[in-house]
């Protein structure tokens, strides 16, 4: 076989696309499996808005089909402008603002941007992809191994050590795969940690930070989303945030994404996506500048929307903590945000049915087997491979199932108690 290029040799496919694929080729036979892998939704349980839809019909009718400027259409690049202004009270103008298909291209673009081969990359674990974004720039993994005690956020204690010489700080809140999100104060003390860092680099090459904030609408309860912006305002000049349409209005196939950040460093993202050419399309710009001007219209949606979303989310809490009064070994982190909810299942090491579950592994694929129950294992996203703790998403979650999905859950854990017994 003909070697390919290191990366491509080198590059470590998706768990979570493989674990998607089997449970796909399962449902296509006529199984019956509990789907809470994608970080995606159901269009026909969570469709969406109206309005949006109406505006993308319409833009494609009056043959919106060539291509985008670079940096997005100056209409949504305005209206993201208003739009940020209004929800989170920060000032963006549109040459810092940049306009992809979705959070990946600005992602990978920003690396490219900011990461030199050799470059330290700081990120936590459990995290989506910043492992691979940083094996895919030549990177070096600055890891940082997150405890549940801190919901499986970062802390400025653990960030603090590795800030020397680094190029890029991944921050993600609410997170994926978590579902939780970073308090103020804490992220207040990264930012004067990162202010601290780039004062003592003086004319050298700066610390930047990811701010990837895509679920930034979707909280619950009394948890309150904040960004290095708005609490530090001298942390514009290093931030570069990753936002889009694709989880606050339930649009991830819409492929509309943008960033916010310095001029400079939106300038040189630019040059990079028009070589790829990972613009949204223009029927879809269109159709979503008309549709954030329309606040009313989005706080009726957001209600809504969030309400069934944070519905399923305490209703399988509530589930896991009363298996967990029970005597099984579960557990779980009360919602805060986004469309996940971290559950720890530890069943590694148990017999079942003449064989033991050796490994996370034998424990993921034994509860899509035996309980028809499909999550992630945080192993997915960079944690250690012994990690018991794993995402289970709402996004394509049915109310009416939920009962049953528990029940078979706790056959599932009963099964395992009575082996180990016997």
């Amino acid at each position: 076989m003909s070697q390919l290029s290191q990366l491509a040799e080198t590059l470590i496919g998706s768990e979570i696309v493989r674990l998607g694929n089997e449970i796909a080729i399962r449902i296509n036979r006529g199984e019956k499996i509990y789907n809470y892998t994608i970080g995606d939704f159901a269009p026909d349980i969570f469709p969406i808005p109206q309005e949006l839809e109406d505006a993308i019909v319409d833009a494609y009718r009056e043959k919106q089909t060539n291509y985008p400027p670079g940096d997005g259409v100056l209409e949504l690049r305005q209206a993201v402008a208003a739009f940020i202004k209004d929800r989170e009270g920060i000032e963006y103008a549109v040459n810092e603002i940049q306009i992809a298909a979705g959070g990946r291209p600005l992602i990978y673009s920003l690396f490219r941007t900011v990461v030199d081969p050799g470059d330290k990359v700081i990120y936590a674990v459990p995290s989506w992809n910043n492992n691979h974004y940083t094996h895919m720039n030549g990177g070096v993994h600055c890891v940082i191994e997150t405890m549940p005690e801190n919901d499986f956020m970062p802390t400025a204690a653990d960030i603090a050590p590795h800030l020397e010489g680094a190029a890029l700080l991944c921050l993600c809140t609410p997170q994926n795969p978590t579902g939780t999100t970073l308090a103020r104060a804490e992220l207040e003390k990264i930012c004067d940690l990162v202010l601290e860092e780039n004062k003592m680099r003086g004319d050298g090459k700066k610390l930047y930070v990811m701010f990837d904030q895509m679920y930034f609408t979707l909280t619950y309860g009394e948890t309150e989303h904040y960004n290095p912006v708005s609490l530090r305002s001298e942390m514009k000049e290093y931030t570069i945030f990753v936002d889009g349409i694709s989880k606050a209005f339930s649009a991830t196939g819409v492929r509309v994404g943008w960033s916010l950040g310095p001029a400079h460093v939106i300038a040189k993202m630019k040059a990079l996506l028009s070589h790829i050419g990972a613009w949204a399309p223009m029927a879809e710009q269109k159709a979503t500048a008309k549709y954030l001007h329309q606040g009313d219209a989005i706080n009726v949606y957001l209600t809504t929307f969030k309400k069934e979303l944070e519905d399923r989310l305490w209703a399988i809490y509530k589930g896991i903590t009363a298996l967990k009064e029970k005597g099984y070994p579960v557990d779980a982190i009360a919602p805060q945000a986004a469309i996940y909810l971290t559950i720890k299942i530890d069943l590694a090491g148990k017999d079942v049915g003449g064989r033991t579950l050796a490994t996370q592994a034998d424990v993921t694929d034994y509860l899509l087997n035996e309980a028809k129950l499909a999550i992630v294992p945080f192993y997915a996203f960079g944690a250690n491979d012994k990690s018991p703790w794993y995402r289970l998403s709402i996004g394509a979650c049915r109310k009416e199932e939920i009962v049953e999905m528990l029940a078979m859950l706790e056959s599932a854990l009963e099964k395992t108690t009575v082996a180990t017994q016997a």
